[in-house]
C-alpha cells in the first residue's frame, strides 16, 4: 500500500512517498480502506521527533481517518465488512489502509461525507476529554477557547455552546472573528488588534470558569488573571513555548486548577471511555446537524507536505483533510 512516511526526524525532516505491506488485523481490530485522513499538529511535531507514536503503532503519521471496513479480527462484533466508519489511531492514517481497534472505531454518521467524518476522531475526542471529562464544564459556565479558528477551536465552540455554556474565543483576523460568531461564540477577540485580557475583563463574560489553551507562553499569567474562583485551565498545546514565568499567587488565591493532557499516549481503556461518550453524546448531535465538522480545505494524500505547510501558516479556519 502507498503511505506518507517521515525521513530524518528532526530539523532536516521530510515527508516521503513509500510502500508498505497492508496490515493484518488482530483479534480486536478492523482493517479500514481509508477514504480521508485528518491533519493535526501532532503530525507535524512527529516529524521533529517530539511526538512519537505509541509502542505498536505504525511509524507513519495520521491520527484520525474515515473509511470502509475491509476485514475483521475474530473477536470484532461491532462491525461487518462494508461498514462506513471513523477511527482514532495511534498512527498510520497517512496511508491507503490502516488497522484500528474496534473500541476506538465508531459508525460514521450517514449525513456526513468521508471528508467531514475524517475530522471527527482526534479532534472531537480531544475536545470532549479536555472540556468535559477533565474540565467538567457545566451549563451556564463561561469557557475561553484560545485559537477559535483551529480544528480544535471550531469544534470546542460548537460543542460547548450546544451543551449550554457561554463561549469566548480568540482568533487572529476579522474574517475569522465573524466565522467564530457564526459558529455560536458569544464573544470573540482578535488578538492581533486587541488585548484579549482587557477586552474580556471589560465584557459581560468576565468571570471565566474554564480555559482551553493551546498557546501557553505569556498567555499563562493572563489566563490566571481572567480565571474566576475555582476555575480550571486545561493546557493542550504550547505554541508560544512550554517554559513560562508566572506568579503563583492567583493560582492559590483563586483555588485554580491548571492541568493538561495529551491523548495519543493514553492506554486503550482511557481512550475507549472517551469513545463511549462520543458515541452517546456527540454522534447523535452530529446526525441531527446540531454540530458539524468545519473543513477548511482538502489535499491529495500525496500532497501532505503542502497540507502541513498550510497548518503551520495558521491561515486555515477549521480542519485540513487528506483524501485518497
Amino acid at each position: 500500500m502507498f503511505v506518507i512516511d517521515i525521513l530524518d526526524h528532526g530539523k532536516n525532516n521530510k515527508l516521503i512517498h513509500a510502500d508498505k505491506v497492508v496490515p493484518i488485523p488482530g483479534d480486536d481490530d478492523v482493517l479500514i480502506d481509508i477514504k480521508a485522513s485528518g491533519v493535526n499538529r501532532p503530525d507535524i511535531l512527529q516529524r521533529y521527533g517530539l511526538h512519537p507514536p505509541p509502542q505498536g503503532s505504525p511509524s507513519h503519521p495520521g491520527l484520525e481517518v474515515s473509511g470502509i471496513v475491509m476485514d475483521l479480527g475474530k473477536d470484532v462484533k461491532k462491525f461487518k465488512k462494508g461498514d462506513h466508519v471513523i477511527a482514532l489511531l495511534g498512527g498510520g492514517g497517512y496511508a491507503e489502509y490502516c488497522i484500528s481497534n474496534q473500541y476506538l472505531t465508531l459508525p460514521m454518521p450517514d449525513n456526513l461525507t468521508f471528508i467531514e467524518a475524517a475530522a471527527i476522531p482526534e479532534t472531537y475526542f480531544t475536545v470532549w476529554n479536555n472540556v468535559f471529562r477533565i474540565g467538567n464544564l457545566v451549563k451556564n459556565e463561561t469557557i475561553l477557547i484560545h485559537g477559535g479558528s483551529s480544528g480544535i477551536g471550531t469544534t470546542a465552540i460548537q460543542i460547548a455552546k450546544e451543551f449550554g455554556a457561554h463561549v469566548i474565543t480568540t482568533t487572529s483576523e476579522k474574517e475569522k472573528v465573524e466565522k467564530c460568531y457564526e459558529l455560536g461564540a458569544d464573544f470573540v477577540v482578535n488578538y492581533n488588534t486587541h488585548d484579549f485580557l482587557e477586552e474580556i475583563k471589560s465584557s459581560k463574560f468576565n468571570e471565566v470558569n474554564l480555559i482551553l489553551d493551546i498557546v501557553a507562553g505569556d498567555y499563562t499569567s493572563r489566563n490566571y488573571e481572567l480565571a474566576a474562583m475555582y476555575a480550571r485551565i486545561i493546557q493542550i498545546a504550547y505554541i508560544k513555548g512550554s517554559n513560562v514565568n508566572v506568579d503563583l499567587s492567583p493560582l492559590m488565591r483563586k483555588s485554580l486548577i491548571h492541568t493538561g493532557s495529551v491523548l495519543r499516549p493514553k492506554n486503550l481503556s482511557y481512550k475507549s471511555a472517551i469513545s463511549i461518550d462520543i458515541q452517546k453524546y456527540i454522534l447523535p448531535k452530529i446526525r441531527n446537524d446540531k454540530i458539524r465538522p468545519i473543513i477548511h480545505s482538502t489535499f491529495d494524500l500525496r500532497d501532505a507536505d503542502a497540507a502541513h505547510s498550510l497548518m503551520k501558516s495558521g491561515r486555515h479556519f477549521g480542519k485540513i483533510i487528506l483524501t485518497q
